[in-house]
């Protein structure tokens, strides 16, 4: 691909806003240079690549040393609160009372 710059999204989601930023980079860049260079981390301090946040890329876990491709969409996902499945047990130990 040579000096060719990629674009690629990275998205972002709150309860109430939703964001998604375009990005140009070269090729090799790791979804962790594409989310620094978005300048989503100083937009949203809240997210932690190294802590509870994970990412992917079109719905799909990846690495933060993963590389992205031309058209890629980086997605940033918050931490879940509760556990799906004890949130379920619980409603059906809800419903039984």
């Amino acid at each position: 691909m040579g000096g060719d710059l990629l674009q690629v999204e990275v998205a972002y989601a709150r309860p109430e806003e939703q964001v998604v930023l375009k990005v140009d980079v070269p090729s090799g860049t790791t979804v962790r240079e594409v989310i620094e260079q978005s300048g989503a981390l100083l937009r949203y301090p809240e997210i932690a690549l190294d802590g509870d946040n994970r990412v992917g890329i079109h719905a799909r876990l990846v690495g933060l040393d993963d590389r992205v491709a031309h058209g890629d969409r980086v997605e940033i996902y918050r931490p879940l609160k509760a556990d799906p499945k004890e949130v379920r047990r619980q409603r059906a130990a809800a419903g039984k009372a």
